[in-house]
């Protein structure tokens, strides 16, 4: 798991979620994953579209590339959102979170931790490197 969220947090500024949105995917950049105790979070507002189609179907697949390597993340999004210490966490790691809204009274403030997954990191040629799966 700290793999995971180290390839995320440090190797790259962005990853890229995939859903689906009725019958196609969809897929869109994030950043900023946090860890609080044994989960890897991601955080969104619940307005959005992709907020929308987690909670339709949560399996999802996140994509990172660091210029060398890339790691696929097949897993579940479980929405946590009511957990006030990660909210808290949230606001103090992040200067921009009270700017974008992300306050501990928000109902729109989502953030979602990974579940079942499957990670794997591949350099360039598609050779498999490391597979976690937690």
């Amino acid at each position: 798991m700290n793999e995971t969220f180290k390839f995320l947090k440090e190797n790259t500024q962005v990853n890229f979620i995939s859903t689906i949105d009725g019958n196609k995917p969809s897929c869109r950049p994030f950043g900023d994953p946090i860890m609080v105790g044994n989960k890897i979070y991601v955080i969104t507002n619940k307005e959005k579209n992709v907020s929308k189609q987690i909670k339709k179907n949560n399996h999802v697949c996140i994509v990172a590339y660091d210029g060398e390597n890339w790691i696929r993340i097949n897993c579940e999004l479980i929405d946590d959102s009511d957990n006030i210490k990660v909210k808290q966490v949230v606001i103090d790691e992040f200067d921009w979170a009270i700017e974008a809204g992300y306050t501990l009274d928000n109902p729109d403030f989502q953030f979602l931790y990974m579940a079942n997954v499957d990670a794997t990191i591949y350099n360039e040629d598609g050779d498999i490197l490391e597979s976690y799966n937690f």
